[in-house]
């Protein structure tokens, strides 16, 4: 029960995030320092096989990742295992039975993740009118990227400021629209358990949930920075061979001049 309750506040805090952006112009998110960031950045796979974990325990119930297989969770770090297992304790819609009825089969590593609703007409029924937007390109498409997904998520203040108005159903957050928003906090301290020990605070949650949706949004910036070093490696040598050679030939010509 906890973790549809989780699930669902996560899905209107990122449904209702835009708007809440929208109000708050003259307010830039706090920066973080995030390993991905710069021209050399790299993504902590610490950091994302946690984040995938709040997302496969929060999030996954209500939204979908349509752009990701079960077999690009490679990039973060799992083995074929782990992916094998994963992919197997999923139920995917399966083809329509001799009954006419759909049937459902464990999925496989090279399917898509499961969604939580057959199509946008039936999230959207389930949800209150508004389907859970897809999260493969949140952090892309969203404006203030990952800064403004980790204030939203950690904004929530309770109790609320002593001049913050009570209104019965609302919720304080730093940066929904008015300050008021009709759902409790999606992250709690200690609601999910991390493998590797590291304490499941809310700031930790939301730091690692958002290092994942950046990397869903870009699974190949790991690579391209790779790429990138052995360029700006090679061109270095490059200029140190054209240094030396431009020493040698004006040296030959002081010689003979």
């Amino acid at each position: 029960m906890r973790k549809h309750v989780f699930a669902g506040s996560l899905l209107a805090a990122f449904t209702l995030a835009t708007p809440a952006l929208a109000n708050t112009p003259d307010k830039a998110p706090p920066h973080q320092k995030w390993s991905f960031e710069g021209a050399t950045g790299t993504y902590d796979k610490a950091s994302l096989q946690r984040g995938f974990l709040v997302y496969d325990h929060v999030c996954a119930s209500c939204h979908g990742m349509r752009s990701l297989t079960y077999r690009d969770l490679e990039g973060i770090g799992l083995s074929d295992q782990a992916i094998t297992d994963l992919a197997h304790s999923k139920q995917i819609a399966g083809p329509v039975g001799i009954s006419g009825m759909p049937t459902m089969r464990p999925g496989l590593p090279d399917d898509h993740f499961r969604s939580p609703f057959p199509n946008d007409a039936a999230a959207a029924a389930v949800m209150g009118g508004v389907a859970p937007p897809d999260q493969s390109r949140l952090a892309a498409v969203h404006p203030g990227g990952a800064d403004w997904l980790y204030a939203f998520l950690t904004g929530y203040r309770m109790p609320p400021p002593a001049d913050a108005p009570i209104v019965p159903g609302k919720f304080y957050n730093n940066w929904a629209e008015g300050h008021m928003i009709g759902m409790p906090p999606p992250l709690m301290n200690g609601a999910i358990q991390y493998p590797d020990g590291t304490p499941a605070t809310v700031e930790q949650q939301a730091k690692d949930i958002t290092t994942f949706l950046v990397w869903a949004a870009d699974p190949h910036r790991n690579e391209r920075h790779h790429i990138g070093k052995g360029v700006l490696a090679y061109l270095a040598v490059l200029l140190v061979l054209a240094i030396a050679w431009k020493r040698k030939i004006w040296k030959n010509l002081k010689s003979h001049g």
